[in-house]
């Protein structure tokens, strides 16, 4: 008996350090500004007026149908002890009552028009993408995004944006260690966005089905190859924002982050400028190679 009491206790002492071990690791990774927080039950922080219309409509639709839950379920759960045989209740019995037909069609109806009237605001202002103030085509590859100013402050900059490579060894290394708290959400060339701008963003795709998503945002769009689709925000704050495609894309879908920097006005023209000087030499470069191949070809001589 003793035997068995210490095998127990040894069995209750495991569990308590494995237990331990993964409360521990489990709360390795603080919340992110910007992205998910640990053990988030709710949507993200809204960072644009569009995200908290979406978190206030969520809140509003779940109140309806907890109403409904508990209403529908007391009445039942009522009728089952209040008129329950050992009571001396007897079944009533009628057929086709007018009222009760005309109250469970007009109620249901009713509930729904309440319930359409904000999501259908929070819908229409969803797809509003006119009057914009920026317009960026975002590209779907396997498995990274391309991003090409095409109207506003920053017309003509493009670039590739991809995980980031330490986060890519970290991952290889089997994500061993210390965790960042951007873990695979981290990218080497983040999508730059002035603050208080109405940003427009148009999204296809090069191969296959992908979906550009930032949650903080309230946006989510598939980015189809062939199809033109377009969403917009509006960013409230300043900071780091954090999506992913949402779209299964292959066998890398998970390392398909996206990263969005806003930036106060001033630093967002400050960096449009850098982004142009850097391309300066690369443009100028391309413009001159074929001249230089038309000087130096040959001149073919008179017959």
């Amino acid at each position: 008996m003793n035997k068995l009491s210490q095998h127990w206790k040894k069995i209750a002492n495991c569990s308590a350090l494995a237990l331990a071990g993964l409360t521990t690791s489990a709360f390795a990774v603080k919340d992110l500004p910007g992205g998910p927080a640990v053990n988030q039950l709710n949507l993200h922080a809204p960072a644009t007026k569009l995200a908290a219309d979406q978190a206030s409509l969520h809140v509003f639709m779940m109140i309806i149908c907890l109403v409904i839950f508990v209403v529908v379920f007391g009445v039942m759960f009522y009728s089952i002890l209040k008129h329950r045989k050992s009571l001396g209740h007897k079944p009533a019995h009628f057929h086709e009552s007018v009222k009760v037909e005309i109250a469970w069609t007009l109620a249901p109806f009713i509930i729904v028009i309440f319930m359409a009237i904000p999501a259908t605001k929070t819908v229409i202002a969803q797809k509003d993408t006119s009057n914009a103030d920026l317009t960026i085509k975002a590209t779907g590859h396997q498995w990274r995004w391309g991003y090409d100013y095409i109207k506003g402050e920053g017309e003509g900059i493009s670039f590739i944006s991809s995980l980031d490579n330490s986060h890519r060894i970290l991952s290889n290394s089997g994500a061993k260690g210390d965790m960042p708290d951007d873990y695979l959400l981290k990218v080497d060339n983040p999508l730059v966005v002035p603050v208080g701008k109405k940003i427009r963003i148009i999204t296809t795709a090069s191969d296959v089905i992908h979906a550009f998503a930032v949650p903080s945002f309230g946006i989510k769009q598939d980015a189809i190859p062939g199809f033109v689709r377009d969403t917009h925000f509006l960013a409230e704050r300043t900071g780091m924002f954090y999506g992913q495609c949402q779209e299964l894309c292959g066998k890398e879908h998970a390392y398909m982050p996206i990263n969005v920097q806003v930036l106060s006005e001033a630093d967002y023209s400050a960096w449009v400028q850098k982004k142009k000087a850097e391309a300066a030499p690369a443009t100028a470069k391309n413009e001159a190679a074929p001249a230089a191949q038309v000087a130096q070809a040959p001149v073919s001589e008179k017959k």
